[in-house]
């Protein structure tokens, strides 16, 4: 689970669990969902993986629209559906991007060690990349 700021830096990563956990389990297991309704004014772009969550959480998790028709959908269906689905994907592309920039790193994209040790390659990389991100760039270097 990774938060990332409107900018597209890295925020926050959280740890890693074994095996295959969806994602809004995994929100929910880690308190995520707890600490998001008690808050004021926070807004979540999450991918569908969150569905549900909103309710959950007072509306702060902000999903694409559910995909109701696979095949003929009716004529309403681009204007319920479709249109508030690529909304959501303009505004979550930063998103995406941050991400992303998580996986170029090669201990990630070709993650060869031990399963031991992987949720402290990401909990490393996502802590040089923030720093990376964060660092102000006028700053003179020193050598």
């Amino acid at each position: 689970m990774v938060v990332i700021d409107p900018q597209g830096r890295v925020l926050f990563c959280g740890a890693t669990v074994p095996g295959f956990v969806a994602d809004i389990t995994q929100a929910r297991d880690s308190g995520l969902a707890g600490l998001l309704a008690a808050a004021d004014g926070v807004e979540i772009l999450a991918d569908a993986g969150y569905q549900g969550l909103a309710a959950e959480t007072g509306g702060a998790v902000v999903t694409p629209p559910h995909r109701k028709f696979r095949k003929n959908p009716p004529a309403r269906y681009e204007q319920h559906h479709v249109a508030p689905g690529k909304a959501h994907s303009t505004r979550r592309i930063r998103i995406e991007h941050g991400i992303a920039h998580l996986k170029n790193w090669r201990s990630l994209a070709r993650h060869l060690v031990r399963r031991a040790t992987f949720d402290h390659t990401v909990q490393a990389v996502a802590g040089l990349l923030s720093d990376h991100q964060h660092r102000d760039r006028t700053e003179p270097t020193t050598q």
